[in-house]
Protein backbone atom coordinates (compact mmCIF):
# COMPACT_ATOMS: atom_id res chain seq x y z
CA UNK A 1 0.00 0.00 0.00
CA UNK A 2 1.25 3.89 -0.67
CA UNK A 3 1.64 6.33 2.29
CA UNK A 4 0.58 9.61 0.19
CA UNK A 5 2.09 12.97 2.25
CA UNK A 6 1.08 16.02 1.13
CA UNK A 7 2.78 18.67 3.32
CA UNK A 8 1.44 22.66 3.07
CA UNK A 9 2.28 25.60 5.12
CA UNK A 10 -0.46 24.86 7.78
CA UNK A 11 -1.57 21.32 7.26
CA UNK A 12 0.08 17.98 6.26
CA UNK A 13 -2.64 15.35 5.06
CA UNK A 14 -1.53 11.28 5.46
CA UNK A 15 -3.64 9.32 2.69
CA UNK A 16 -3.53 5.63 2.07
CA UNK A 17 -3.61 3.95 -1.04
CA UNK A 18 -3.52 0.04 -2.69
CA UNK A 19 -2.79 -0.62 -5.83
CA UNK A 20 -6.05 0.99 -7.58
CA UNK A 21 -8.21 2.96 -4.69
CA UNK A 22 -8.22 5.60 -1.92
CA UNK A 23 -8.50 3.87 1.01
CA UNK A 24 -8.56 6.66 4.32
CA UNK A 25 -6.65 9.82 5.52
CA UNK A 26 -5.63 11.76 8.43
CA UNK A 27 -4.47 15.53 9.03
CA UNK A 28 -2.25 17.24 11.64
CA UNK A 29 -0.93 20.26 12.16
CA UNK A 30 2.52 21.07 9.84
CA UNK A 31 5.39 21.10 12.07
CA UNK A 32 8.79 21.28 11.77
CA UNK A 33 10.04 20.07 14.38
CA UNK A 34 8.05 16.79 14.85
CA UNK A 35 10.27 13.08 14.64
CA UNK A 36 10.02 10.34 12.95
CA UNK A 37 9.32 8.48 15.63
CA UNK A 38 6.67 11.04 16.83
CA UNK A 39 4.91 10.79 13.51
CA UNK A 40 4.66 7.17 13.65
CA UNK A 41 3.66 6.42 16.66
CA UNK A 42 0.97 9.00 15.68
CA UNK A 43 -0.06 7.00 12.37
CA UNK A 44 0.34 3.65 13.56
CA UNK A 45 -2.34 4.51 16.47
CA UNK A 46 -4.98 5.25 13.54
CA UNK A 47 -3.93 2.73 11.32
CA UNK A 48 -4.98 0.56 13.92
CA UNK A 49 -8.47 2.00 14.51
CA UNK A 50 -9.07 0.87 10.38
CA UNK A 51 -11.24 -2.38 9.66
CA UNK A 52 -9.45 -3.18 6.99
CA UNK A 53 -5.51 -4.34 7.57
CA UNK A 54 -2.97 -1.53 6.30
CA UNK A 55 0.16 -2.68 5.70
CA UNK A 56 2.46 0.19 4.33
CA UNK A 57 5.20 -0.72 1.39
CA UNK A 58 5.69 2.82 -0.82
CA UNK A 59 6.01 6.16 0.26
CA UNK A 60 5.51 9.83 -1.62
CA UNK A 61 5.80 13.55 -0.32
CA UNK A 62 4.72 16.72 -1.77
CA UNK A 63 6.22 19.34 0.71
CA UNK A 64 5.95 23.03 0.28
CA UNK A 65 8.07 23.33 3.49
CA UNK A 66 11.50 21.88 3.40
CA UNK A 67 12.12 21.68 6.60
CA UNK A 68 9.80 18.68 6.98
CA UNK A 69 11.35 16.44 3.95
CA UNK A 70 14.17 15.37 6.41
CA UNK A 71 12.13 13.61 9.16
CA UNK A 72 8.94 12.59 6.98
CA UNK A 73 12.12 10.53 4.77
CA UNK A 74 13.27 9.00 7.80
CA UNK A 75 9.36 7.97 8.55
CA UNK A 76 9.87 6.06 5.02
CA UNK A 77 13.11 4.36 5.66
CA UNK A 78 13.21 3.40 9.49
CA UNK A 79 9.16 2.07 9.73
CA UNK A 80 8.40 1.38 6.25
CA UNK A 81 12.18 0.04 5.12
CA UNK A 82 11.20 2.48 2.07
CA UNK A 83 13.20 5.72 0.94
CA UNK A 84 10.77 7.83 -0.21
CA UNK A 85 9.86 9.69 -3.73
CA UNK A 86 10.31 13.12 -3.07
CA UNK A 87 8.48 15.47 -5.73
CA UNK A 88 11.21 17.58 -7.30
CA UNK A 89 14.02 15.20 -6.02
CA UNK A 90 15.98 13.57 -8.66
CA UNK A 91 14.07 9.99 -7.38
CA UNK A 92 10.74 11.49 -8.79
CA UNK A 93 10.06 11.55 -12.39
CA UNK A 94 6.92 13.15 -13.67
CA UNK A 95 4.36 12.07 -16.11
CA UNK A 96 4.40 15.95 -17.29
CA UNK A 97 6.66 18.41 -17.97
CA UNK A 98 7.03 21.59 -16.71
CA UNK A 99 7.41 24.69 -19.57
CA UNK A 100 8.33 27.11 -17.29
CA UNK A 101 11.48 29.80 -17.32
CA UNK A 102 14.87 28.15 -17.31
CA UNK A 103 15.57 27.94 -13.94
CA UNK A 104 12.56 28.91 -12.11
CA UNK A 105 11.11 26.52 -8.70
CA UNK A 106 7.69 25.60 -9.16
CA UNK A 107 6.14 24.37 -5.37
CA UNK A 108 5.81 20.65 -5.45
CA UNK A 109 1.73 21.14 -4.58
CA UNK A 110 1.73 22.57 -8.18
CA UNK A 111 3.11 20.14 -9.93
CA UNK A 112 1.22 17.43 -8.31
CA UNK A 113 -1.78 19.23 -8.69
CA UNK A 114 -1.37 19.15 -12.59
CA UNK A 115 -0.50 15.69 -12.63
CA UNK A 116 -4.10 14.70 -10.63
CA UNK A 117 -5.92 17.38 -12.78
CA UNK A 118 -4.70 16.07 -15.83
CA UNK A 119 -4.84 12.03 -14.78
CA UNK A 120 -8.83 12.87 -14.15
CA UNK A 121 -10.41 15.99 -16.67
CA UNK A 122 -7.68 16.12 -19.66
CA UNK A 123 -5.45 18.89 -20.72
CA UNK A 124 -7.03 23.04 -20.92
CA UNK A 125 -7.07 23.31 -17.07
CA UNK A 126 -7.45 25.96 -14.59
CA UNK A 127 -6.83 24.19 -11.04
CA UNK A 128 -7.70 26.80 -8.15
CA UNK A 129 -5.71 26.14 -5.24
CA UNK A 130 -7.68 27.52 -1.71
CA UNK A 131 -4.57 27.04 0.29
CA UNK A 132 -2.41 29.35 2.49
CA UNK A 133 -1.92 31.23 -0.78
CA UNK A 134 -4.38 31.28 -3.68
CA UNK A 135 -3.46 29.70 -6.50
CA UNK A 136 -3.99 28.83 -10.23
CA UNK A 137 -2.46 26.89 -11.99
CA UNK A 138 -2.54 26.61 -15.64
CA UNK A 139 -2.38 22.83 -17.07
CA UNK A 140 -1.96 22.64 -21.24
CA UNK A 141 -3.36 20.15 -23.88
CA UNK A 142 -0.95 17.83 -23.53
CA UNK A 143 -0.98 17.75 -19.64
CA UNK A 144 1.91 19.96 -18.97
CA UNK A 145 2.25 22.66 -16.41
CA UNK A 146 3.07 25.86 -18.26
CA UNK A 147 2.19 28.69 -15.55
CA UNK A 148 0.04 30.69 -13.24
CA UNK A 149 -1.24 32.97 -10.68
CA UNK A 150 -0.04 33.27 -6.81
CA UNK A 151 -2.71 35.52 -4.82
CA UNK A 152 -3.10 36.11 -1.35
CA UNK A 153 -4.74 33.01 0.52
CA UNK A 154 -8.39 33.85 2.11
CA UNK A 155 -7.01 33.41 5.72
CA UNK A 156 -4.21 35.40 5.46
CA UNK A 157 -6.32 38.22 3.72
CA UNK A 158 -8.71 38.01 6.74
CA UNK A 159 -5.73 37.85 9.05
CA UNK A 160 -3.93 40.84 8.21
CA UNK A 161 -6.98 42.83 8.00
CA UNK A 162 -7.60 42.15 12.02
CA UNK A 163 -3.54 42.11 12.73
CA UNK A 164 -3.61 45.81 10.80
CA UNK A 165 -6.42 47.38 11.50
CA UNK A 166 -7.07 47.32 14.92
CA UNK A 167 -11.15 48.49 15.11
CA UNK A 168 -11.75 45.19 12.74
CA UNK A 169 -12.28 41.71 14.44
CA UNK A 170 -11.19 38.42 13.42
CA UNK A 171 -13.79 36.61 11.54
CA UNK A 172 -14.91 33.30 10.04
CA UNK A 173 -14.98 33.14 6.43
CA UNK A 174 -18.67 32.10 5.46
CA UNK A 175 -21.29 32.95 1.82
CA UNK A 176 -23.40 36.45 3.26
CA UNK A 177 -26.79 36.59 2.81
CA UNK A 178 -26.60 39.90 1.37
CA UNK A 179 -23.45 41.94 -0.23
CA UNK A 180 -24.40 45.36 1.59
CA UNK A 181 -22.86 44.74 5.11
CA UNK A 182 -25.37 46.90 8.08
CA UNK A 183 -22.35 46.06 11.20
CA UNK A 184 -18.37 45.43 10.61
CA UNK A 185 -18.56 41.69 10.59
CA UNK A 186 -21.01 41.56 7.88
CA UNK A 187 -19.08 43.83 5.85
CA UNK A 188 -15.86 42.15 6.24
CA UNK A 189 -17.46 38.90 5.47
CA UNK A 190 -19.24 40.32 1.88
CA UNK A 191 -15.91 42.00 0.83
CA UNK A 192 -13.79 38.48 1.75
CA UNK A 193 -16.66 36.42 0.60
CA UNK A 194 -17.46 38.64 -3.03
CA UNK A 195 -14.03 39.54 -3.07
CA UNK A 196 -12.72 36.01 -3.43
CA UNK A 197 -15.41 35.17 -5.81
CA UNK A 198 -14.45 38.10 -8.13
CA UNK A 199 -11.11 37.64 -7.58
CA UNK A 200 -11.39 33.92 -9.15
CA UNK A 201 -13.68 35.04 -12.23
CA UNK A 202 -11.30 37.82 -13.21
CA UNK A 203 -8.32 35.90 -13.42
CA UNK A 204 -9.50 32.59 -14.91
CA UNK A 205 -11.01 34.79 -17.41
CA UNK A 206 -7.75 36.78 -18.10
CA UNK A 207 -6.06 32.98 -18.47
CA UNK A 208 -8.43 31.70 -20.73
CA UNK A 209 -8.35 35.06 -22.85
CA UNK A 210 -4.42 34.51 -22.69
CA UNK A 211 -4.34 30.66 -23.34
CA UNK A 212 -6.87 31.12 -26.45
CA UNK A 213 -8.87 27.46 -26.22
CA UNK A 214 -11.79 26.32 -24.23
CA UNK A 215 -10.66 25.28 -20.35
CA UNK A 216 -12.24 23.65 -17.72
CA UNK A 217 -11.96 24.88 -14.11
CA UNK A 218 -11.39 22.79 -11.33
CA UNK A 219 -11.66 24.15 -7.45
CA UNK A 220 -9.25 22.30 -4.53
CA UNK A 221 -8.66 22.68 -1.06
CA UNK A 222 -10.58 23.63 1.96
CA UNK A 223 -12.21 26.57 0.82
CA UNK A 224 -13.26 25.47 -2.92
CA UNK A 225 -16.53 24.28 -1.89
CA UNK A 226 -17.71 27.08 0.50
CA UNK A 227 -16.66 29.82 -2.70
CA UNK A 228 -18.50 27.27 -5.35
CA UNK A 229 -22.29 28.20 -3.47
CA UNK A 230 -21.88 31.34 -4.75
CA UNK A 231 -21.49 31.30 -8.37
CA UNK A 232 -20.51 28.93 -10.59
CA UNK A 233 -17.08 29.71 -10.46
CA UNK A 234 -15.71 26.15 -11.05
CA UNK A 235 -16.66 23.42 -13.40
CA UNK A 236 -15.48 20.60 -11.09
CA UNK A 237 -14.63 20.82 -7.07
CA UNK A 238 -12.32 18.06 -5.93
CA UNK A 239 -11.29 17.55 -2.77
CA UNK A 240 -8.53 15.11 -3.05
CA UNK A 241 -6.86 16.11 -5.93
CA UNK A 242 -3.28 16.72 -4.33
CA UNK A 243 -3.24 13.08 -2.61
CA UNK A 244 -4.55 11.67 -6.28
CA UNK A 245 -1.83 13.41 -8.11
CA UNK A 246 0.42 11.57 -5.50
CA UNK A 247 -0.94 8.60 -6.01
CA UNK A 248 -0.52 8.87 -10.18
CA UNK A 249 3.06 10.01 -9.38
CA UNK A 250 3.51 6.87 -7.78
CA UNK A 251 1.94 4.02 -10.13
CA UNK A 252 4.23 6.00 -12.82
CA UNK A 253 7.27 5.83 -11.37
CA UNK A 254 7.01 2.05 -10.46
CA UNK A 255 6.63 1.64 -14.22
CA UNK A 256 9.92 3.06 -15.13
Amino acid sequence: MLLAIDVGNTNTVFAVYDDNNFLVEWRCATEASRTADEYYVWLSSLIETQVQKISISRVVISSVVPQVIFNLTELGKKYFDFLPLIIGKANCKLPVDVRVDEGANVGADRIVNTVAAFDRYGGNLIVVDFGTATTFDVVDNDGAYIGGVIAPGVNLSVKALHEAAAALPNIDVAQPKISIGTNTIACMKSGIFWGYVGLVKEICSRIKMEHGLPMEVIGTGGLAQLFSRGEKIFDVVDGELTTHGLFVIDKFNRKL
